[in-house]
């Protein structure tokens, strides 16, 4: 009152102005934007502070000041001012920088560290000598603290997430709520995944590759742990570092093919175990290849999955059909498909959509939530498990679909855990599991077309991490490859998941005790077994895996009594025969398991004298597929080159006579592959074996 009335006074008599307030009258002050300094506006101020004494404690009308007052140098608040000048927060200062910031807001114009230091500092030594004499700090601690010299030049604050504070500010424009936010970004871990992304940027943009991202999700909650949106370099304008890549659309390359897998699964249409076709495929011009270029004929579902082959994805999806599949990933949380399920096609699982990392690890981490509630739920999976990530515990979280039929249940999710679980890590050769102390993590890698994008997103009980590499502007580059460049920045994160700080157990996924049964599965092919199948192994299954398809590759066939060849009723008395169920696979699987099946038996030959009356096909085209259309450029030396078809006959010892629109071009044995230059048209290719079994294809030559 004393300091209000003198300067009444003083502004009365116009000697110059003064002013005086309380704590409580400042921080209604500060709340009056652009408001003149006058009698009136006081008089208002004070009405103002008598009502904020009367509905807020002394400790909280403190708090408000402290976060809304000056500074100096355009710094405002206890917060910011701390880490402007200091470089931590308020919480970890000493006596002497404490005591600094608590003079600084009485005069932050005149009295600043970058301006009349000196007083800054008597003012300073003022306040610590008067906490010494009221007994708030020992004089010793006094005496140390007044050695401590001022800040020197502002430091820069704190950057730690600068891609999460964009988003929050975009997506909270124009709220007229508080602005603050209160993440759920763990600090430390944070820095941690900063300085990982940091060690891997120099190595990446060696080779043209400028940019990546990565993001870390506890699995139970859908918190956002960890949220680098790019490498952050604003100074290097060829980073583009504002780009806040985790939100951007890319595309997935082969990251969507564990959710395939499970939604088959689910739906009862395929057993992990199932031998799917891995050869030459071509549907309606569109033909898939694998990364390595080369086919296994066939090969089990999970080992498909685990080794990202290409061919059988796409099979699988055309078995599936992909308009049920847009709807999954949409139920799921996928928000990008911005187009209709027919625009996409069948390259929506070898990446031909566009989707967020936001998006993507949020549906891994509802698969991995379903999982881990199962028990919980008794097997019912509830929309609320199924939902996207969050950056702070006051966001409204989007949760599935209210449709409680959803399509993957837990058992279906679990299996696809553990196929992902076997892919070998990189530079570790495949030997990781041999340690105890090596943390199972289910992981997918992807790489979309033209080497645009690296993908590789890993799950665990507890947390789902993912990781892009690329450049923002979509430059592809020789090498960039998923495994090569996304994994290991992805295990390295692991790796600190699993340090002393943020330790969890070595659990993985329980094996689900809800929604499953057990069925006789062919050991052989992973089907569920037919009568003819020799071993089976009863084993836990999905709920519908009871209406998948009977082993189609088990037949029973006839033998003489040597059990050396094959024999009919036409050739052998049937009491001289026994019966032997046989492995048989169609030729183009056959042509290429056989090579890397060494143990492949083939059908055993017909006795001499026997009519050969085999079960299927005998022979097969694996090149040109139906209605290809084929360009053959020219060779060095400007010659016309030539196209190599290739063909298969159940008989590894049969010839085949190849014809082209009737006219012969030439024989093949053992091995069928033949070279033709055919002109340029629509043409009939046409195989016949030694017993007059024959097949036909169409193809077409083009000029350009």
């Amino acid at each position: 009152m004393v300091a209000i009335v003198r300067a009444l006074y003083s502004n009365a008599a116009g000697n110059h102005t003064q002013g005086g307030s309380t704590i409580t009258m400042q921080a209604i002050r500060l709340s009056q934007k652009n408001r003149r300094r006058n009698i009136i506006n006081k008089t208002r101020e004070a009405f103002l502070a008598i009502r904020l004494e009367f509905s807020r404690s002394k400790k909280d009308i403190l708090a408000l000041y402290a976060s809304n007052a000056p500074f100096g140098s355009n710094v405002v608040g206890l917060d910011a001012a701390a880490w402007r000048y200091f470089g931590r927060g308020p919480e970890q200062l000493s006596w002497s920088e404490m005591a600094t910031l608590a003079v600084l807001p009485n005069a932050p114009s005149l009295i600043h560290p970058g301006r009349n230091r000196d007083l800054l500092l008597g003012k300073r030594n003022r306040l610590l000598d008067k906490l010494a004499a009221v007994g708030k700090m020992p004089a010793e601690d006094c005496a140390l603290a007044k050695l401590e010299p001022l800040p020197s030049s502002p430091l820069p604050l704190p950057q730690l997430a600068p891609h999460l504070l964009q988003l929050f500010k975009k997506q909270h424009r124009g709220f007229a709520g508080s602005t603050k936010l209160v993440s759920t970004i763990d600090g430390n871990l944070q820095k941690n995944i900063n300085t990982i992304i940091n060690q891997h940027h120099p190595q990446l943009s060696s080779n043209g590759i400028n940019n990546l991202c990565a993001l870390v999700l506890d699995v139970e909650t859908g918190h956002s742990l960890a949220y680098v949106g790019n490498i952050y370099k604003p100074g290097n304008r060829e980073l583009e570092s504002d780009v806040d890549i985790i939100q951007a659309p890319r595309s997935p390359g082969s990251a969507l093919k564990p959710v395939l897998y499970a939604a088959m699964l689910s739906d009862g249409s395929l057993l992990p175990n199932s031998l799917v076709a891995d050869i030459p495929t071509q549907i309606s011009g569109y033909t898939p290849q694998n990364f390595d270029l080369g086919y296994d004929g066939a090969i089990p579902a999970h080992r498909a999955l685990a080794r990202s082959l290409n061919v059988p994805a796409v099979r699988l999806l055309q078995q599936y059909k992909y308009p049920r599949f847009y709807e999954v990933l949409k139920q799921y949380g996928i928000r990008t498909l911005t187009n209709p399920a027919d625009f996409y096609g069948l390259s929506l699982i070898l990446g031909g959509c566009e989707v967020s990392m936001w998006d993507l690890a949020g549906l891994y981490a509802s698969m991995a939530r379903i999982v881990n509630h199962q028990e919980k739920n008794k097997g019912i999976i509830r929309p609320e498990d199924i939902h996207g990530p969050q950056y702070s515990e006051k966001m409204k979280t989007r949760t599935g679909s209210s449709n409680r039929n959803f399509p993957l249940d837990a058992t279906s999710i679990y299996y696809t855990f553990e196929a992902m679980q076997e892919v070998m890590r990189p530079g570790e050769e495949g030997l990781w599991q041999q340690f105890s102390s090596a943390k199972k993590i289910a992981w997918k890698t992807g790489t979309s077309f033209g080497f645009r994008d690296g993908w590789s997103i890993g799950v665990t009980p507890t947390h789902v991490v993912a990781v892009w590499v690329g450049n923002a502007d979509g430059e592809g580059r020789a090498g960039l490859v998923g495994i090569e460049t996304a994994a290991p920045v992805m295990f390295d994160i692991f790796r600190v998941l699993h340090s002393v700080s943020h330790g969890t157990s070595l659990a993985w996924f329980k094996n689900p005790g809800y929604n499953y049964t057990y069925i006789p599965v062919c050991r052989q092919s992973g089907f569920r077994a037919n009568i003819d199948c020799p071993e089976t192994d009863t084993l836990k299954m999905p709920p519908l895996a009871g209406k998948s398809t009977q082993c189609p590759y088990h037949n029973m066939i006839n033998l003489d009594a040597s059990g050396i060849f094959r024999v009919n009723d036409g050739c052998e008395s049937p009491a001289n025969m026994q019966q032997r169920p046989w492995f048989i696979l169609p030729p183009a699987m056959e042509f290429y398991y056989r090579q890397r099946n060494h143990d492949y038996a083939g059908l055993p030959p017909f006795k001499p004298g026997c009519s050969e009356l085999s079960p299927g096909k005998l022979i097969e085209v694996i090149y040109p597929q139906p209605d290809t259309k084929i360009y053959v450029p020219l060779e060095l030396d400007g010659q016309k080159g030539r196209s190599v078809f290739s063909a298969t006959h159940k008989n590894i010892a049969a010839k085949l006579f190849w014809s082209i629109d009737d006219q012969f071009v030439g024989t093949t044995e053992k091995f069928h592959q033949l070279a033709v230059s055919p002109p340029a048209g629509k043409h009939m290719l046409t195989l016949t074996d030694e017993k007059g079994n024959a097949i036909s294809r169409p193809f077409e030559i083009i000029d350009k």
